[in-house]
Protein backbone atom coordinates (compact mmCIF):
# COMPACT_ATOMS: atom_id res chain seq x y z
CA UNK A 1 0.00 0.00 0.00
CA UNK A 2 2.95 2.60 0.88
CA UNK A 3 4.57 3.86 -1.78
CA UNK A 4 8.23 5.33 -2.79
CA UNK A 5 9.32 8.60 -1.03
CA UNK A 6 10.25 9.96 -4.88
CA UNK A 7 6.54 10.28 -5.44
CA UNK A 8 5.89 12.72 -2.81
CA UNK A 9 9.71 14.59 -3.67
CA UNK A 10 8.44 14.88 -7.07
CA UNK A 11 5.05 16.56 -6.22
CA UNK A 12 6.73 18.76 -3.70
CA UNK A 13 9.69 19.73 -7.15
CA UNK A 14 6.55 20.21 -9.50
CA UNK A 15 5.52 23.09 -6.57
CA UNK A 16 8.80 24.51 -6.56
CA UNK A 17 8.22 24.83 -10.58
CA UNK A 18 4.77 26.11 -10.54
CA UNK A 19 3.60 28.28 -7.78
CA UNK A 20 -0.28 27.37 -8.68
CA UNK A 21 0.44 24.22 -7.57
CA UNK A 22 -0.70 22.77 -4.55
CA UNK A 23 -1.42 20.26 -2.54
CA UNK A 24 -3.13 18.31 0.89
CA UNK A 25 -1.50 16.44 3.12
CA UNK A 26 -3.52 14.12 5.49
CA UNK A 27 -1.41 12.55 8.73
CA UNK A 28 -2.81 10.25 11.15
CA UNK A 29 -1.43 7.30 13.36
CA UNK A 30 -3.26 4.49 11.38
CA UNK A 31 -5.32 3.86 8.49
CA UNK A 32 -6.71 0.78 7.79
CA UNK A 33 -6.31 -1.19 4.19
CA UNK A 34 -10.09 -2.52 3.45
CA UNK A 35 -8.60 -4.67 0.96
CA UNK A 36 -5.94 -6.32 2.95
CA UNK A 37 -7.38 -5.80 6.31
CA UNK A 38 -4.20 -4.56 7.88
CA UNK A 39 -3.94 -1.47 9.76
CA UNK A 40 -0.77 0.98 8.43
CA UNK A 41 1.09 2.91 11.17
CA UNK A 42 2.16 6.58 10.60
CA UNK A 43 0.45 7.45 7.09
CA UNK A 44 0.80 10.64 5.21
CA UNK A 45 -2.04 10.90 2.39
CA UNK A 46 -1.28 13.07 -0.33
CA UNK A 47 -4.15 14.50 -2.07
CA UNK A 48 -3.87 17.32 -5.26
CA UNK A 49 -7.13 18.24 -7.30
CA UNK A 50 -9.51 15.92 -5.07
CA UNK A 51 -7.38 12.59 -6.24
CA UNK A 52 -5.06 11.22 -4.29
CA UNK A 53 -1.80 10.66 -5.04
CA UNK A 54 0.55 9.01 -2.74
CA UNK A 55 0.13 7.65 0.30
CA UNK A 56 3.69 7.75 2.36
CA UNK A 57 5.14 8.24 5.96
CA UNK A 58 6.87 11.32 5.63
CA UNK A 59 5.45 14.90 5.06
CA UNK A 60 7.76 16.13 2.11
CA UNK A 61 10.99 17.91 2.76
CA UNK A 62 10.17 21.33 0.74
CA UNK A 63 6.35 22.11 1.28
CA UNK A 64 4.72 25.26 -1.13
CA UNK A 65 3.38 28.01 1.07
CA UNK A 66 -0.13 26.76 -0.37
CA UNK A 67 -0.05 23.07 0.61
CA UNK A 68 -2.36 22.05 3.45
CA UNK A 69 -0.63 19.67 6.44
CA UNK A 70 -4.02 18.09 8.12
CA UNK A 71 -2.74 16.16 11.21
CA UNK A 72 -5.07 14.18 12.61
CA UNK A 73 -2.94 12.90 15.35
CA UNK A 74 -3.86 9.48 17.23
CA UNK A 75 -7.09 8.70 14.47
CA UNK A 76 -7.54 6.01 12.27
CA UNK A 77 -8.25 6.67 8.44
CA UNK A 78 -10.75 4.92 6.48
CA UNK A 79 -12.14 5.19 3.00
CA UNK A 80 -15.02 6.98 2.94
CA UNK A 81 -18.47 4.91 3.73
CA UNK A 82 -20.77 3.83 0.88
CA UNK A 83 -24.51 3.01 1.81
CA UNK A 84 -26.23 1.19 -1.22
CA UNK A 85 -30.01 1.53 -0.12
CA UNK A 86 -31.43 4.77 0.95
CA UNK A 87 -34.43 6.86 0.64
CA UNK A 88 -33.54 10.42 1.10
CA UNK A 89 -36.90 11.82 0.59
CA UNK A 90 -38.37 9.95 3.33
CA UNK A 91 -38.37 10.93 7.03
CA UNK A 92 -39.79 7.72 9.69
CA UNK A 93 -41.70 10.60 12.12
CA UNK A 94 -43.87 11.39 9.23
CA UNK A 95 -46.93 9.07 8.30
CA UNK A 96 -47.32 7.77 4.97
CA UNK A 97 -50.46 9.22 4.55
CA UNK A 98 -48.65 12.81 5.20
CA UNK A 99 -45.86 12.32 2.88
CA UNK A 100 -48.67 11.58 0.18
CA UNK A 101 -49.48 15.75 0.00
CA UNK A 102 -45.68 16.93 0.22
CA UNK A 103 -44.56 17.95 -3.59
CA UNK A 104 -41.69 16.83 -5.01
CA UNK A 105 -39.41 21.03 -4.38
CA UNK A 106 -40.33 19.87 -0.83
CA UNK A 107 -39.15 16.22 -0.92
CA UNK A 108 -36.24 17.44 -2.82
CA UNK A 109 -35.00 19.94 0.04
CA UNK A 110 -35.73 17.39 2.65
CA UNK A 111 -33.22 15.13 0.51
CA UNK A 112 -30.41 17.61 0.80
CA UNK A 113 -31.21 18.34 4.59
CA UNK A 114 -30.45 14.69 4.76
CA UNK A 115 -28.05 14.04 2.56
CA UNK A 116 -25.62 16.12 4.19
CA UNK A 117 -26.58 14.55 7.93
CA UNK A 118 -25.32 11.08 5.93
CA UNK A 119 -22.24 12.97 4.62
CA UNK A 120 -21.40 14.26 8.27
CA UNK A 121 -21.97 11.03 9.09
CA UNK A 122 -19.05 9.65 7.26
CA UNK A 123 -20.89 8.52 4.62
CA UNK A 124 -19.56 9.54 0.98
CA UNK A 125 -21.44 7.67 -1.25
CA UNK A 126 -25.00 6.46 -1.24
CA UNK A 127 -27.26 5.03 -3.91
CA UNK A 128 -30.55 6.29 -2.99
CA UNK A 129 -33.39 3.34 -4.48
CA UNK A 130 -36.21 5.16 -6.11
CA UNK A 131 -38.04 8.58 -5.17
CA UNK A 132 -41.00 10.73 -6.23
CA UNK A 133 -40.53 13.42 -8.92
CA UNK A 134 -37.37 12.78 -10.21
CA UNK A 135 -36.30 14.61 -6.67
CA UNK A 136 -33.23 12.84 -5.61
CA UNK A 137 -31.94 13.09 -9.50
CA UNK A 138 -32.00 16.90 -8.82
CA UNK A 139 -30.39 16.71 -5.65
CA UNK A 140 -27.42 14.22 -7.20
CA UNK A 141 -27.14 16.99 -10.05
CA UNK A 142 -27.18 19.77 -7.44
CA UNK A 143 -23.97 18.03 -5.35
CA UNK A 144 -22.19 17.53 -8.31
CA UNK A 145 -22.77 21.01 -9.72
CA UNK A 146 -21.35 22.46 -6.40
CA UNK A 147 -24.90 23.81 -5.42
CA UNK A 148 -25.53 21.74 -2.12
CA UNK A 149 -23.09 19.70 -0.07
CA UNK A 150 -23.82 15.68 0.24
CA UNK A 151 -22.41 12.46 -0.98
CA UNK A 152 -21.85 10.88 -4.54
CA UNK A 153 -25.48 9.74 -5.32
CA UNK A 154 -26.50 6.67 -7.76
CA UNK A 155 -30.18 7.98 -8.15
CA UNK A 156 -32.98 6.07 -9.45
CA UNK A 157 -36.29 7.75 -10.51
CA UNK A 158 -39.62 6.22 -9.31
CA UNK A 159 -39.08 2.16 -8.29
CA UNK A 160 -40.93 0.11 -11.32
CA UNK A 161 -43.46 -1.86 -10.03
CA UNK A 162 -47.04 -3.76 -10.97
CA UNK A 163 -50.50 -2.27 -9.85
CA UNK A 164 -51.18 -2.48 -6.46
CA UNK A 165 -47.92 -3.73 -5.48
CA UNK A 166 -45.40 -2.54 -3.18
CA UNK A 167 -43.89 -0.09 -5.03
CA UNK A 168 -47.59 1.72 -6.21
CA UNK A 169 -49.66 3.61 -4.04
CA UNK A 170 -52.87 2.05 -2.57
CA UNK A 171 -53.65 4.56 -0.09
CA UNK A 172 -55.94 6.38 -1.98
CA UNK A 173 -59.77 5.75 -2.92
CA UNK A 174 -60.34 4.53 -6.50
CA UNK A 175 -62.37 7.37 -7.80
CA UNK A 176 -59.58 9.15 -7.97
CA UNK A 177 -57.97 7.05 -10.28
CA UNK A 178 -54.46 7.69 -9.07
CA UNK A 179 -51.01 5.63 -9.76
CA UNK A 180 -47.45 5.77 -8.96
CA UNK A 181 -45.12 7.01 -11.14
CA UNK A 182 -43.20 3.55 -11.72
CA UNK A 183 -46.24 1.22 -12.07
CA UNK A 184 -45.94 -0.56 -15.12
CA UNK A 185 -47.33 -3.90 -16.06
CA UNK A 186 -46.16 -6.24 -18.95
CA UNK A 187 -42.64 -6.81 -20.34
CA UNK A 188 -42.85 -3.69 -23.13
CA UNK A 189 -44.66 -1.56 -20.59
CA UNK A 190 -41.39 -1.65 -17.93
CA UNK A 191 -39.08 -1.73 -20.98
CA UNK A 192 -40.70 2.23 -21.41
CA UNK A 193 -40.63 3.21 -17.59
CA UNK A 194 -36.90 2.13 -17.86
CA UNK A 195 -36.19 4.53 -20.72
CA UNK A 196 -38.37 7.31 -19.72
CA UNK A 197 -36.33 6.79 -15.82
CA UNK A 198 -33.26 6.97 -18.00
CA UNK A 199 -34.75 9.83 -20.12
CA UNK A 200 -34.66 11.70 -17.02
CA UNK A 201 -31.52 11.49 -15.16
CA UNK A 202 -31.68 7.83 -13.25
CA UNK A 203 -28.63 6.29 -13.10
CA UNK A 204 -29.57 2.83 -11.47
CA UNK A 205 -33.22 1.54 -12.11
CA UNK A 206 -34.96 -0.11 -9.00
CA UNK A 207 -37.81 -2.45 -8.98
CA UNK A 208 -40.58 -4.17 -6.81
CA UNK A 209 -40.22 -8.10 -6.71
CA UNK A 210 -42.33 -8.84 -4.21
CA UNK A 211 -44.70 -7.13 -1.29
CA UNK A 212 -43.24 -5.16 1.13
CA UNK A 213 -43.62 -4.44 4.77
CA UNK A 214 -44.54 -0.35 4.28
CA UNK A 215 -47.09 -1.13 1.39
CA UNK A 216 -50.54 -0.95 1.90
CA UNK A 217 -52.25 -4.42 1.06
CA UNK A 218 -49.41 -6.22 -0.41
CA UNK A 219 -48.62 -9.50 1.27
CA UNK A 220 -44.80 -9.23 2.20
CA UNK A 221 -43.27 -12.61 0.16
CA UNK A 222 -45.61 -12.90 -2.56
CA UNK A 223 -43.94 -12.47 -6.31
CA UNK A 224 -45.30 -9.74 -8.04
CA UNK A 225 -43.75 -8.60 -11.28
CA UNK A 226 -43.61 -12.09 -13.34
CA UNK A 227 -40.33 -13.59 -14.71
CA UNK A 228 -40.68 -12.15 -18.37
CA UNK A 229 -41.21 -8.28 -16.83
CA UNK A 230 -38.10 -8.83 -15.11
CA UNK A 231 -36.51 -10.67 -17.98
CA UNK A 232 -37.77 -7.42 -20.00
CA UNK A 233 -36.84 -4.95 -17.36
CA UNK A 234 -33.04 -5.63 -16.55
CA UNK A 235 -32.41 -6.60 -20.40
CA UNK A 236 -33.44 -2.77 -21.03
CA UNK A 237 -31.24 -1.43 -17.96
CA UNK A 238 -28.40 -3.35 -18.90
CA UNK A 239 -28.53 -2.53 -21.99
CA UNK A 240 -28.26 0.97 -21.52
CA UNK A 241 -25.52 0.18 -19.09
CA UNK A 242 -27.49 0.64 -15.64
CA UNK A 243 -27.28 -1.58 -12.90
CA UNK A 244 -30.36 -2.55 -11.33
CA UNK A 245 -31.71 -3.33 -8.00
CA UNK A 246 -34.53 -5.72 -6.91
CA UNK A 247 -36.74 -5.24 -3.66
CA UNK A 248 -37.36 -8.69 -2.78
CA UNK A 249 -38.42 -10.45 0.33
CA UNK A 250 -40.40 -13.11 -0.50
CA UNK A 251 -38.48 -16.48 -1.85
CA UNK A 252 -39.75 -17.19 -5.54
CA UNK A 253 -39.17 -13.08 -6.15
CA UNK A 254 -35.09 -13.03 -5.13
CA UNK A 255 -34.90 -16.45 -7.06
CA UNK A 256 -36.62 -14.82 -10.29
CA UNK A 257 -35.09 -11.26 -9.95
CA UNK A 258 -31.18 -13.08 -9.44
CA UNK A 259 -32.41 -15.67 -12.67
CA UNK A 260 -33.32 -12.31 -14.52
CA UNK A 261 -30.03 -11.27 -13.80
CA UNK A 262 -30.52 -8.05 -11.42
CA UNK A 263 -27.25 -6.54 -10.15
CA UNK A 264 -28.58 -6.26 -6.35
CA UNK A 265 -31.49 -7.61 -4.65
CA UNK A 266 -32.61 -5.74 -1.70
CA UNK A 267 -33.91 -7.17 1.79
CA UNK A 268 -33.28 -10.88 1.04
CA UNK A 269 -35.83 -11.96 3.79
CA UNK A 270 -36.91 -15.16 2.94
CA UNK A 271 -33.81 -16.52 0.74
CA UNK A 272 -33.64 -20.51 0.98
CA UNK A 273 -30.75 -22.75 -0.20
CA UNK A 274 -31.68 -22.95 -3.96
CA UNK A 275 -31.67 -18.98 -3.91
CA UNK A 276 -28.18 -19.04 -2.38
CA UNK A 277 -26.77 -20.93 -4.81
CA UNK A 278 -28.40 -18.89 -7.64
CA UNK A 279 -26.94 -15.94 -6.10
CA UNK A 280 -23.45 -17.93 -6.04
CA UNK A 281 -23.80 -18.95 -8.94
CA UNK A 282 -24.85 -15.62 -10.86
CA UNK A 283 -22.32 -13.72 -8.81
CA UNK A 284 -25.45 -11.10 -7.35
CA UNK A 285 -24.97 -8.59 -4.38
CA UNK A 286 -27.35 -9.05 -1.40
CA UNK A 287 -28.21 -6.10 0.33
CA UNK A 288 -29.98 -6.40 3.94
CA UNK A 289 -30.94 -3.85 5.65
CA UNK A 290 -31.33 -5.90 9.76
CA UNK A 291 -30.45 -2.47 11.89
CA UNK A 292 -33.68 -0.73 10.86
CA UNK A 293 -36.28 -3.20 12.09
CA UNK A 294 -35.05 -2.06 15.51
CA UNK A 295 -36.30 1.52 15.54
CA UNK A 296 -39.52 0.11 13.67
CA UNK A 297 -40.59 -1.84 16.58
CA UNK A 298 -39.88 0.56 18.60
CA UNK A 299 -40.74 4.03 17.40
CA UNK A 300 -43.08 2.52 14.68
CA UNK A 301 -46.48 2.85 16.47
CA UNK A 302 -45.46 6.35 18.01
CA UNK A 303 -44.37 7.42 14.26
CA UNK A 304 -47.98 6.55 13.23
CA UNK A 305 -46.90 3.18 11.80
CA UNK A 306 -50.26 1.23 10.66
CA UNK A 307 -50.59 -2.14 12.36
CA UNK A 308 -50.72 -4.32 9.26
CA UNK A 309 -47.22 -2.51 8.59
CA UNK A 310 -46.19 -3.18 12.06
CA UNK A 311 -47.27 -6.94 12.05
CA UNK A 312 -45.03 -7.53 8.60
CA UNK A 313 -42.23 -6.19 10.45
CA UNK A 314 -42.36 -8.84 13.46
CA UNK A 315 -43.39 -11.12 10.63
CA UNK A 316 -39.72 -10.35 8.48
CA UNK A 317 -37.23 -9.18 11.16
CA UNK A 318 -36.14 -12.44 12.47
CA UNK A 319 -36.29 -14.35 9.10
CA UNK A 320 -34.36 -11.12 7.50
CA UNK A 321 -31.59 -12.05 10.14
CA UNK A 322 -31.51 -15.62 10.10
CA UNK A 323 -31.01 -15.19 6.17
CA UNK A 324 -28.10 -12.82 6.30
CA UNK A 325 -26.14 -15.29 8.66
CA UNK A 326 -26.54 -17.80 6.08
CA UNK A 327 -25.61 -15.78 3.26
CA UNK A 328 -22.70 -14.94 4.96
CA UNK A 329 -21.74 -18.65 5.58
CA UNK A 330 -22.26 -19.35 2.15
CA UNK A 331 -20.10 -16.54 1.18
CA UNK A 332 -21.76 -14.64 -0.95
CA UNK A 333 -21.68 -11.18 -2.32
CA UNK A 334 -23.04 -8.70 0.03
CA UNK A 335 -22.64 -4.60 0.40
CA UNK A 336 -24.00 -2.46 3.15
CA UNK A 337 -27.36 -1.12 2.80
CA UNK A 338 -29.55 0.29 5.81
CA UNK A 339 -33.12 1.36 3.97
CA UNK A 340 -32.14 5.14 5.86
CA UNK A 341 -35.47 6.78 5.92
CA UNK A 342 -37.46 3.62 8.00
CA UNK A 343 -35.11 5.09 10.93
CA UNK A 344 -33.72 8.73 10.81
CA UNK A 345 -31.05 9.39 8.30
CA UNK A 346 -27.50 10.08 10.04
CA UNK A 347 -27.48 6.83 12.07
CA UNK A 348 -26.67 4.33 9.22
CA UNK A 349 -23.39 3.51 10.81
CA UNK A 350 -25.43 1.72 13.35
CA UNK A 351 -25.79 -1.35 11.39
CA UNK A 352 -22.62 -2.60 11.53
CA UNK A 353 -22.64 -3.81 14.97
CA UNK A 354 -25.39 -5.82 13.53
CA UNK A 355 -23.47 -7.23 10.92
CA UNK A 356 -21.40 -8.35 13.10
CA UNK A 357 -23.36 -9.90 15.16
CA UNK A 358 -24.93 -11.73 13.18
CA UNK A 359 -22.04 -13.17 11.32
CA UNK A 360 -19.85 -11.04 9.78
CA UNK A 361 -16.19 -9.96 11.20
CA UNK A 362 -16.07 -6.37 11.47
CA UNK A 363 -13.56 -6.12 8.71
CA UNK A 364 -15.82 -8.21 6.41
CA UNK A 365 -18.77 -5.75 7.55
CA UNK A 366 -16.32 -2.42 6.25
CA UNK A 367 -15.86 -4.02 3.31
CA UNK A 368 -19.44 -4.02 2.62
CA UNK A 369 -19.62 -0.49 2.44
CA UNK A 370 -16.51 0.37 0.70
CA UNK A 371 -14.55 -2.30 -1.66
CA UNK A 372 -17.90 -4.48 -2.33
CA UNK A 373 -19.94 -1.58 -2.61
CA UNK A 374 -17.73 0.43 -5.04
CA UNK A 375 -17.59 -3.48 -6.97
CA UNK A 376 -21.72 -2.87 -7.40
CA UNK A 377 -21.56 0.58 -8.52
CA UNK A 378 -18.91 -0.68 -11.53
CA UNK A 379 -16.67 2.33 -9.59
CA UNK A 380 -13.76 -0.23 -8.32
CA UNK A 381 -11.35 1.74 -10.08
CA UNK A 382 -12.24 4.96 -7.85
CA UNK A 383 -13.98 4.95 -5.06
CA UNK A 384 -13.76 2.45 -2.07
CA UNK A 385 -9.92 2.78 -0.95
CA UNK A 386 -7.34 5.03 0.34
CA UNK A 387 -5.03 4.38 -2.80
CA UNK A 388 -3.30 6.38 -5.45
CA UNK A 389 -5.42 7.33 -8.27
CA UNK A 390 -8.64 7.01 -6.20
CA UNK A 391 -11.43 9.97 -5.07
CA UNK A 392 -10.32 11.76 -1.76
CA UNK A 393 -12.91 10.35 0.07
CA UNK A 394 -11.42 10.14 3.75
CA UNK A 395 -12.88 9.64 7.13
CA UNK A 396 -11.22 9.25 10.67
CA UNK A 397 -12.48 7.68 13.69
CA UNK A 398 -11.05 6.94 17.28
CA UNK A 399 -10.01 3.83 17.92
CA UNK A 400 -9.72 0.43 16.12
CA UNK A 401 -12.72 -0.68 13.75
CA UNK A 402 -10.87 -4.03 13.59
CA UNK A 403 -11.63 -4.66 17.03
CA UNK A 404 -15.02 -2.53 17.75
CA UNK A 405 -16.95 -1.49 14.97
CA UNK A 406 -19.49 0.61 16.26
CA UNK A 407 -16.21 3.29 16.93
CA UNK A 408 -17.51 3.97 13.13
CA UNK A 409 -20.83 5.54 14.54
CA UNK A 410 -18.45 8.70 15.42
CA UNK A 411 -17.17 9.85 12.78
CA UNK A 412 -14.75 12.86 13.29
CA UNK A 413 -13.28 13.95 10.52
CA UNK A 414 -14.93 13.48 7.31
CA UNK A 415 -13.24 14.13 3.55
CA UNK A 416 -14.67 13.90 0.22
CA UNK A 417 -12.92 14.65 -3.27
CA UNK A 418 -10.33 16.33 -1.47
CA UNK A 419 -12.88 18.53 0.08
CA UNK A 420 -12.99 19.03 4.10
CA UNK A 421 -17.03 18.36 5.51
CA UNK A 422 -16.23 17.64 9.39
CA UNK A 423 -13.30 18.02 11.35
CA UNK A 424 -11.80 17.66 14.52
CA UNK A 425 -12.42 20.36 17.34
Amino acid sequence: MLKPAHTLISCALLALMNPAYSATYVKAEKMLDVSSGKLVNDVVVSINDGVITNIDKRLPDVLNADDEVIDLGNKTLLPGLMDMHVHLTSDPRVPRSDRFTQSAPRKAIKAAYYANQTLLAGFTTLRNVGATGYSVIALRDGINAGDVPGPRIWAAGPSLGVTGGHCDNNRVPPELDYRAEGVADGPWAVRAKVRENIKYGANVIKFCATGGVFSKGTKVGVQQYSQEEMNALVDEAHMRGLTVAAHAHGTSGIKAAIVAGVDSVEHVSFIDDEGIKLAKKYGTWLSMDIYNTEYTLTYGEQNGVAEENLNKERQVSKRQRESFSRAVDAGLNMVFGTDAAIYPHGDNAKQFSRMVEYGMTPLQAIQSATINAAQLLKAQDTLGQIKANYAADIIAVDGNPLEDVSVLENVDFVMKAGQVYKNVD
